[in-house]
């Protein structure tokens, strides 16, 4: 990879991030954000775009880490059925976001 496209993925990463600040919400964000990937994933991309979006917007809008202390916070205060309902409804929904995204991509073109 050439150094430009390494430059290009840290302005992609910047960007994200403050959008990420900026929405200030986990769940909002990884619902837009796997809908995106889903949509993109679905195009044939060229190798220096797919990482700039994937590996540096998208690993940063849609955090794992946000993700992850949510659910430490409920993990800490002893809430397990909550944390487990919490657990399996993000992934789930993640999941079926992205799905959809993926869906509508191959329908339009």
């Amino acid at each position: 990879m050439k150094l430009n496209h390494f430059v290009y993925i840290l302005l992609a990463a910047y960007l994200a991030t403050f959008l990420r600040l900026t929405l200030d919400n986990n769940f909002f964000t990884s619902i837009i954000g796997s809908f995106l990937v889903g949509f993109l994933i679905s195009k044939r991309l060229s190798y220096s775009i797919e990482k700039i979006l994937l590996s540096g917007f998208f690993s940063c809008f849609t955090s794992f880490s946000g993700f992850i202390y949510f659910l430490y916070k409920i993990f800490n205060q002893g809430e397990w059925i909550k944390f487990i309902i919490f657990f399996n409804l993000i992934i789930i929904v993640n999941l079926f976001t992205m799905f959809i995204g993926f869906w509508i991509s191959r329908k339009i073109t």
